[in-house]
């Protein structure tokens, strides 16, 4: 947990405005689901995704770069990476190592096989939402390790969407369900705290200096 008097100190630096923003969009965010992307090698669309997942409240996004390490691309995501946690992988099996030991199902999305209807998912359990490249997919071992699948209904002669596209349909139908359930989706009391105190320190000039004064003066 952060210090409460450092935040307050902190806080001074900002609007009051803008402080209430903080606290408004901090209240909406979440952990209950979390979304992977693998090997998505147009930066525009992991910066898309990036985007759709700020929008509608995902706390943190995992980018798995076993080919070609990539950056993201500042334009496009228009600024939702300072707002966003972005974690990175070099393997698909670190990844989901990770995010099984943090209690996450793994759920790939694909339009192939035995997957379940975005409407039919069930919420209750938190989830990884896996994608893939819109030629590709995803790869063999992430769609073996899935607890489970999802797809979006279509009903042209197309098969697929663009990652960013998929991404910003089930993340809006998920979010959505997940805020009209009885589901404790919110974050913790210390993760708005941390998160609170991560966004003030970029939005305040030479924050990492008044955070030493600060500390001397108050030991």
């Amino acid at each position: 947990m952060q210090n409460n008097k450092l935040l307050a100190h902190l806080e001074t630096f900002l609007t009051p405005r803008r402080i209430a923003l903080f606290d408004k969009v901090i209240a909406q965010r979440t952990n209950h689901f979390t979304v992977a992307t693998q090997d998505v090698y147009q930066l525009h669309n992991t910066s898309a995704v990036i985007r759709s997942c700020e929008v509608f409240g995902i706390q943190n996004i995992h980018v798995i770069e076993e080919r070609k390490p990539k950056r993201i691309d500042r334009e496009i995501a228009m600024g939702a990476q300072k707002w966003v946690d972005v974690n990175r992988y070099a393997t698909s099996k670190e990844c989901i190592k990770e995010l099984k030991a943090k209690g996450y199902q793994i759920v790939a999305t694909t339009p192939y096989g035995e997957s379940t209807e975005l409407k039919d998912f069930i919420i209750e359990k938190p989830a990884a939402i896996f994608f893939g490249t819109e030629k590709d997919g995803l790869s063999k071992e992430i769609l073996d390790q899935a607890d489970s699948r999802i797809q979006i209904p279509m009903f042209g002669f197309t098969e697929s969407l663009n990652i960013s596209v998929s991404a910003a349909i089930i993340l809006q139908h998920l979010t959505s369900e997940l805020k009209s359930s009885e589901i404790s989706w919110e974050l913790s009391e210390d993760e708005k705290e941390t998160l609170k105190y991560e966004w003030l320190k970029k939005c305040i000039k030479n924050s990492d200096s008044i955070i030493s004064q600060y500390n001397s003066e108050n030991p």
